[in-house]
């Protein structure tokens, strides 16, 4: 029997740790070929020295357990780097099928603290880093099907967060970055879907280096078995979501965000019109205005936004 992905290539992004890391691991599981990217750097802001290691040692893995891959160390924030890790997929393994974008970093602030750098790095990051890898993706797909004049095997799935859901107070950055990146996703799905590709956005949630304070205070499993039992927010609770995504099964599945964590898949809708009111002059005024959004708000209970932070009570039952 074969596997999903047997005979696929796939491209992960920020794939040495943590969430790339497990996303990398199960695609390769489930028969693809795997280009495992990452910049390296040590700091979760980003800081620090690149290094070959990280990707090299996930690459290494993979091959070790009967798979086939290899590692890129650039930036994907870099528009001629993302460049060469496509080409680098395309002449290792035929073509490109599946991208996963995931790389990314924090640079946490209020924003009346934050400078201008720590915004302008984290958009770099998240928000450019995952145009340029979709950007040459994409023209990659393009081309194949117009030569093939039908439509071809793609698949993208996005990384954003329940920070830009919830609307996280202390990253004004991130929430913007991965803001962007599902309005990104939504435009590419349309694009691209004559062409066969889909691409879809997730929102995981996982103990990983970049967490690691955030989850502090959540506790892993103890007790009697614990060394057996998986920790909730472990990132291989994720890493099915993305390999599903990535596989024939979900082709009707495009343009979805989709909150994973912990045993949980929640399918998140889009938003929808709440009320509409109508002018009964040819423009409206400041006092009609008054008259129809003042009582309209005042009923509104306290601190409610267009944040949807009930996404953060989800949990497996």
């Amino acid at each position: 029997m074969s596997l999903p992905l047997e005979g696929r290539s796939a491209i992960v992004t920020g794939a040495g740790r943590g969430l790339g890391r497990a996303e990398a691991l199960e695609l390769a599981r489930l028969g693809a070929a795997v280009v495992v990217n990452d910049f390296g750097q040590p700091g979760r802001d980003g800081s620090g020295a690149a290094s070959a290691t990280p990707a090299e040692e996930v690459a290494a893995g993979i091959r070790a357990a009967g798979g086939r891959a290899v590692a890129h160390t650039g930036d994907v924030a870099d528009h001629q780097q993302a460049r060469e890790l496509v080409e680098l997929a395309v002449a290792e393994f035929g073509q490109l099928d599946i991208l996963v974008n995931n790389a990314g970093i924090l640079r946490d602030r209020m924003v009346f603290s934050m400078s201008e750098d720590e915004w302008d790095s984290v958009i770099r990051v998240h928000l450019k880093g995952h145009f340029n890898t979709t950007h040459f993706a994409a023209a990659h797909w393009r081309a194949r099907s117009k030569a093939a004049d039908a439509p071809v095997y793609g698949r993208i799935v996005n990384t954003s967060s329940e920070a830009f859901l919830a609307g996280s107070a202390g990253q004004p950055n991130y929430a913007a970055a991965k803001g962007g990146i599902v309005g990104l996703t939504t435009s590419t799905a349309l694009a691209l879907a004559k062409y066969g590709v889909t691409a879809n956005v997730i929102c995981p949630r996982a103990r990983t280096r970049m967490t690691a304070d955030v989850f502090a205070g959540f506790q892993e499993p103890a007790g009697d078995g614990a060394e057996d039992r998986l920790d909730p927010l472990a990132p291989e609770h994720v890493a099915p979501l993305v390999g599903y995504l990535a596989s024939p099964a979900a082709a009707q599945v495009n343009g979805q965000l989709l909150v994973v964590h912990g045993g949980m898949v929640a399918v998140v809708e889009r938003p929808r019109v709440a009320v509409k009111f109508d002018t009964k002059q040819d423009a409206f005024t400041y006092d009609e205005l008054d008259a129809l959004l003042t009582p309209h708000y005042a009923d509104r209970p306290t601190g409610e936004t267009f944040a949807a932070a009930e996404v953060l009570g989800l949990k497996h039952e």
